[in-house]
């Protein structure tokens, strides 16, 4: 005869409670947006009271700020990782913009563009954003640096040129809301050739390096339009 008494619950390390906490504003976010992260849409995701999300992040905005930026690393990381080995620059910024020109890369700009909106009213979100837009910074300019020493890029400036790529990959971002369809390849590729251009790097060479990466991995696919 099965026992009648209801399973014991686990109780959960201050850690570990946190970042589960974090982990489901974060999804909630990507999927529905900022302004929907409260204390009791997140108690409900995670089948908890509201007062505990509220004892972990008294305040609400602090937890809107450390989704927003948990959701933009954990991106970061994929796109460049931390770890990634020196002497593989050009194939790693091919990766990039393979994986930035996909469809699933979308959903990233439709946060950074709820983000940025937002940062005008939040200080604590406007503080998180100004510090996510430099760790992409940063990020970007050490695999140019990379390349320049491997002399498979040249740049004068790899900030400088980090922050053209990064501008021009912002401002396809903030069409992730309209239809794109009919935008001309040329448009599509901008980011990819500014890079090329600004890097000394033969042209076609990142798009030939991005085909090669999908055929390897079938499923990343290149955005519509």
């Amino acid at each position: 005869m099965p026992s009648s008494t209801p399973p014991k619950r686990v109780r959960k390390n201050p850690e570990a409670r946190r970042a589960e906490i974090v982990a489901a504003a974060a999804a909630i976010a990507l999927a529905e947006g900022l302004e929907c992260i409260t204390m009791r849409r997140v108690a409900d995701e995670l089948g908890v009271r509201p007062g505990l999300i509220s004892h972990y992040f008294p305040v609400a905005e602090d937890l809107v700020a450390e989704a927003f930026g948990v959701a933009a690393t954990t991106e970061l990381d994929e796109l460049i990782p931390a770890d990634r080995l020196e002497g593989e620059a050009l194939e790693d910024l091919a990766r990039f913009f393979l994986l930035t020109t996909g469809d699933r890369f979308d959903g990233m700009s439709r946060l950074w563009l709820n983000a940025r909106h937002l940062s005008r009213y939040r200080d604590r979100l406007c503080d998180r954003v100004g510090h996510q837009e430099a760790q992409w910074r940063e990020r970007l300019t050490q695999l140019i640096r990379d390349g320049v020493a491997a002399g498979v890029f040249r740049a004068e400036d790899p900030e400088v040129t980090a922050i053209q790529i990064l501008v021009v990959l912002d401002g396809l971002g903030v069409h992730a809301n309209t239809e794109r369809t009919d935008r001309p390849p040329a448009v599509t590729a901008m980011a990819i050739t500014t890079a090329e251009r600004e890097l000394a790097v033969p042209a076609g060479t990142l798009a030939e390096l991005m085909a090669a990466q999908r055929w390897l991995n079938p499923g990343t696919r290149p955005r519509a339009g």
